[in-house]
């Protein structure tokens, strides 16, 4: 049986979680997985530390920790690659994140090898 696009995106959410938990060590407190044409678009939303919040305060402490999270989430690209491959069937063109350290949203985007959300209607 075909799975749903529903199906399909709680799934990656449910395995981005666990990436997160075993990987950087702690997950975030919730995710959103949205399948866009070509495109997974994840939001992780609950990244940042109080401590990391309280670092962000200032210029330098916000682009420490903007750089810092977002160079563990790129050494970890390999894996990401593999987690969406195994869900979607799809080669991974590009991955582009990036962290909010105002709301301590992260947002990631997998750019897939062909169109899923029509593969899916």
């Amino acid at each position: 049986m075909e799975k749903s696009k529903g199906a399909i995106e709680a799934e990656i959410s449910k395995a981005l979680t666990q990436w997160e938990k075993s990987y950087l060590g702690r997950g975030s407190l919730s995710v959103k997985t949205d399948i866009l044409r070509d495109m997974v678009i994840v939001v992780l939303n609950g990244i940042l530390t109080p401590a990391e919040y309280a670092l962000c305060k200032d210029k330098e402490g916000l682009l420490s920790i903007k750089t810092t999270r977002n160079g563990l989430v790129e050494s970890g690209q390999e894996e990401l690659k593999q987690i969406i491959f195994s869900i979607t069937g799809q080669e991974l063109i590009s991955f582009h994140t990036d962290i909010s350290t105002q709301s301590g949203e992260r947002v990631m985007v997998f750019k897939l090898s062909g169109n899923l959300e029509k593969e899916l209607s």
